[in-house]
């Protein structure tokens, strides 16, 4: 990937100036997305939680670039970053994309561990993109991406809290896509597999219990522990292209599958899902009434 400071930026006049509000945008995809929406000529809102984490960024792109300190699991703090970003002008883009993972057995998990997951899943996309939608309505459109998982398609053993979240997320998106649909607001799930993002090593685990240790909740947390980059088999500067290219397109997918890990587990779960709708076609009309 080339240097902000070489890569050519498009033309405004040619691909039209945006402005995004992007969270989570400290590291991994968050900022590769700011940095590609800054190399093309857009300009950038984006939520850290530490200062000074895009600072090489502020230097290149000047005032292009606002980064606000923020922890989306506090509602009041999301609200006055959203009110400070409207109000220096509209917003084109919005990119919900902070978060982490839990790993343990549900068992395991603390009850303040499920709530924070919850919040920054769920909460935070919900109450941010209620936030956007009047906004975006009354200027005529915008784009929401919502940055979810092949976790929020596909569970697996270790997850069970991430998957709330996420499932939770993708429902959520699919309601409010079609109420908005008229407004010129498109909504897009984006669920990446593996990637190298930095996620793997950001994990957060449950206090292991016995019962645990030598079954499927183990064997993960095992790989999980040991796993080096090679298994995180996607590249976050490609991605960051594909979701940019995908908020010019005027009639975006609602779910956009980003690796073939995502791919091929998506369609399996699928395929294992729809089989088994198809077993229970006679059960599922035995309950009707009779005349």
């Amino acid at each position: 990937m080339s240097s902000p400071a070489s890569a050519p930026a498009s033309s405004p006049a040619e691909q039209g100036v945006r402005r995004w509000f992007v969270t989570g945008a400290s590291g991994g995809l968050g900022r590769h997305l700011t940095e590609h929406a800054l190399r093309h000529g857009d300009h950038v809102t984006a939520t850290v939680r530490g200062a000074g984490a895009l600072d090489g960024l502020r230097e290149t792109y000047g005032d292009r670039l606002t980064v606000e300190i923020l922890d989306v699991a506090r509602p009041a703090d999301v609200d006055e970053v959203i009110g400070r970003t409207l109000g220096a002008g509209r917003v084109d883009v919005v990119v919900n994309n902070a978060g982490y993972a839990v790993v343990g057995a549900a068992e395991e998990m603390t009850v303040e561990q499920i709530r924070d997951q919850i919040e920054v899943l769920l909460l935070a996309p919900i109450l941010i993109t209620r936030a956007f939608l009047k906004p975006m309505r009354e200027q005529g459109g915008g784009r929401i991406i919502q940055i979810s998982s092949l976790g929020g398609q596909v569970g697996s053993p270790t997850h069970s809290a991430y998957h709330a979240g996420k499932w939770g997320l993708e429902g959520f998106t699919e309601s409010v896509s079609r109420e908005v649909s008229g407004f010129g607001i498109h909504l897009t799930l984006v669920q990446p597999g593996a990637t190298r993002t930095g996620f793997g090593s950001a994990l957060r685990y449950t206090v292991e219990t016995d019962a645990y240790r030598d079954n499927a909740v183990g064997r993960t947390r095992r790989f999980l522990e040991s796993a080096d980059e090679s298994v995180f088999t996607g590249d976050p500067a490609k991605l960051a292209a594909v979701i940019h290219e995908t908020t010019r397109h005027p009639d975006p997918p609602l779910r956009l599958a980003l690796g073939s890990d995502t791919y091929e587990a998506v369609h399996s779960a699928l395929t294992e899902r729809l089989g088994a709708l198809e077993a229970q076609k006679d059960l599922a009309a035995s309950v009707a009434f009779t005349r």
